[in-house]
């Protein structure tokens, strides 16, 4: 069974595919409006969520289809303590495909590997968030007729935003793109993904959103996110790191396009919402088209495949365990640990489910 868990689950022709798709939804509605009758999206989401639970309700119920689920962990059975596989094998039963919100790392992965229905990652903690980043793809293309050739800025919590992340891998796999990280020393990018997917040269750093903006075509701004933080203190000092405003974009390109996957909270002034450079509410709207184009995909291809092929470059060893207390094994105790190894030369190896490095003692 297919599922969507990481942007790299899909190729980078699957992905031009999806705009394609999403564009000629816009473009031709009535054409989509009964591609999914009869069909069930489940919404799974164990922490708050607007846009993102409701763009998927939106597009299911514009594809023609139906919506059942829960927006919140209180209201299921997740508070007796049932599991995330459980639950997973439970809504099998009663719908074609599922949208997963969940703040432990890995939680969507393992609901994939138990569901006999497609999966959708719909956020995992701090971890992968890729139906966001195909919304900001699909914006990106349609402001700027192409998905390279451009030099894009991240502005804010770059160490916790699981959006910036997925961005920066799925950016990593298209031409000519330069990166400007703009962040307080605490909130860098995290060193195994600038590693991992972003060249020397082709990226720099910097604390100074002033400094940077001249140089942008696209500014993707994101809020401090103090739900990601463990010292409240921390939080404190950071959250009004940035604040973009009018006055500040008079030294910006007139083509500029400012981005945010949202919600804000000061880090983009209100008065910003008027200038023709905002993109953040089209791309909102845009998300509803492109969750609509992947539903299509994931349904269709379950058609024609009724079982899960999990990903099988990993290994099992006892003297290994994941410490991650954000990662969905530090709850779901019977859950295998699960790693790949990464640097053989060190014997450094990575979480199946939350990436975060372990090594042999």
């Amino acid at each position: 069974m297919r599922s969507l868990i990481s942007i790299f689950d899909l190729s980078v022709p699957e992905i031009d595919g999806l705009i394609k798709t999403a564009e000629d939804i816009i473009e031709n509605p009535d054409k989509y409006a009964e591609k999914c009758k009869r069909k069930k999206l489940a919404t799974l989401f164990y922490e708050p969520s607007t846009r993102t639970r409701l763009s998927f309700e939106a597009a299911m119920l514009e594809l023609g289809g139906s919506v059942l689920g829960f927006s919140e962990a209180n209201s299921s059975s997740a508070a007796k303590g049932e599991s995330v596989a459980d639950t997973a094998k439970v809504i099998s039963c009663y719908a074609d495909i599922i949208a997963m919100r969940h703040p432990k790392e890995g939680a969507p992965q393992v609901a994939a590997e138990n569901a006999d229905i497609p999966v959708i990652n719909a956020g995992d903690g701090g971890h992968n968030h890729p139906t966001q980043t195909l919304t900001d793809l699909l914006t990106i293309h349609r402001e700027k007729g192409r998905l390279g050739g451009f030099t894009i800025g991240f502005c804010g919590d770059l160490r916790y935003g699981r959006t910036v992340h997925s961005l920066i891998e799925a950016l990593s796999r298209y031409e000519n793109i330069n990166v400007i990280l703009i962040s307080p020393t605490e909130l860098r990018l995290p060193s195994n993904l600038k590693k991992k997917y972003l060249t020397e040269g082709s990226y720099r750093e910097t604390k100074s959103l002033e400094e940077a903006l001249p140089e942008l075509d696209i500014l993707y701004m994101t809020r401090i996110q103090q739900e990601r933080f463990s010292d409240f203190d921390e939080y404190l000092k950071l959250k009004d790191s940035y604040c973009l405003n009018t006055e500040k974009l008079n030294a910006a390109k007139k083509e500029l396009t400012i981005m945010h996957p949202l919600p804000r909270v000061n880090e983009i002034s209100v008065g910003v919402d008027k200038d023709p450079r905002a993109c953040y509410f089209k791309q909102a709207l845009n998300g509803k088209y492109i969750r609509m184009a992947l539903i299509l995909k994931l349904l269709e291809e379950a058609e024609n495949d009724r079982e899960y092929h999990p990903a099988a470059d990993f290994i099992i060893d006892n003297l290994l365990t994941c410490d991650n207390s954000k990662c969905i094994t530090s709850i779901e105790q019977e859950i295998q640990h699960k790693f790949r190894l990464t640097d053989a030369e060190n014997g450094v190896y990575r979480c199946v489910y939350c990436e975060r490095q372990s090594k042999k003692n």
